[in-house]
C-alpha cells in the first residue's frame, strides 16, 4: 500500500485498511448504522477494496487458513455480523427515541433531511427497504432508525437485516477479491494500482441514484412527520 499524508486519505479505503486493518473495517461498518456517523466514510468501496486485500487482512489478524476462499469468507462473515449489529442498534435507537428525532436540530453529524429521505424510502418500499438500503449510502444509515420509529416487527426487521447484511458484505467483498484475481490472470491488470478509478466508479454507481432522487424526485411534505407519535 502507498503512503498516506493528506486529508484526502480519509476518503480512501486503503487508508483504513493500512491504519487499522480488520478491526477498523468492522468498526466503520458498525458505526455507519450503529453510531450514525459513518455515512461520510467509504462504505461500499471499503468492502470492495477489503476484498482485494482479504487474504492479507486475515493473515495479519488471525493467520491465513491457506485458502483464498476461506479467508475471504471469514472476512465477509465478520463484516456481515458487524453490519447486522449496527442495524440492530439503529433500530432500537429509533424504537426508543421515536419522533423526537424529527424535532432535533441539524448538526455536523446529523442532518434531518437524511432522516426524511430514509422515511420516504421506507414508506415506498416497505420491509424490502431494509434489504435495499444496504446498497444505498446515507439511506442505509437512517433506514434502521426509521424502522424502529415506525415500530416494524422485530423479527421481520432482524430477518431482513440479516439478508441485507449478508448480501451486501459477500457480494462486495467477493467481487473485490475475485475480480482482482480475474483481471490479473486474464488481462495482466492489477486492480490495486487502479483503486482511484475503481473507487470513483463505485461511488458514482451507489450515490448517483440517491442524488438524482434528492434533486429531481417529487418533493414530499415532511412536516407531516414532525408531530407523529407512531403509537
Amino acid at each position: 500500500m502507498k503512503d498516506f499524508n493528506t486529508w484526502k486519505d480519509l476518503l480512501n479505503p486503503e487508508f483504513y485498511i493500512a491504519m487499522g486493518g480488520f478491526w477498523l473495517v468492522l468498526f466503520i461498518v458498525f458505526a455507519e448504522t450503529g453510531l450514525f456517523v459513518g455515512f461520510f466514510l467509504p462504505g461500499d468501496s471499503l468492502l470492495f477494496v477489503s476484498g482485494i486485500y482479504a487474504v492479507d487482512i486475515i493473515k495479519e489478524t488471525f493467520g491465513s487458513t491457506g485458502s483464498d476462499f476461506m479467508d475471504t469468507t471469514i472476512l465477509a462473515s465478520c463484516v456481515a455480523l458487524a453490519a447486522i449489529i449496527g442495524n440492530e442498534v439503529g433500530y432500537y435507537f429509533g424504537l426508543k427515541t421515536g419522533p423526537a428525532l424529527y424535532k432535533r436540530e441539524d448538526s455536523f453529524l446529523f442532518k434531518k433531511k437524511y432522516l426524511f429521505q430514509a422515511h420516504d424510502f421506507f414508506e415506498k418500499h416497505g420491509a424490502l427497504a431494509v434489504i435495499m438500503a444496504r446498497f444505498l449510502p446515507v439511506v442505509r444509515t437512517f433506514t434502521p432508525i426509521v424502522a424502529g420509529i415506525v415500530k416494524m416487527d422485530k423479527k421481520e426487521f432482524l430477518r431482513d437485516n440479516i439478508i441485507g447484511a449478508v448480501l451486501w458484505s459477500f457480494l462486495l467483498i467477493f467481487a473485490g477479491h475475485y475480480l482482482d484475481k480475474l483481471f490479473i490472470e486474464q488481462f495482466g491488470i492489477d486492480l490495486k494500482k487502479k483503486l482511484e478509478i475503481i473507487i470513483i466508479v463505485i461511488v458514482l454507481i451507489t450515490t448517483v441514484p440517491v442524488i438524482v432522487k434528492f434533486l429531481f424526485g417529487k418533493k414530499e411534505d415532511h412536516s407531516k412527520y414532525e408531530d407523529q407519535t407512531f403509537d
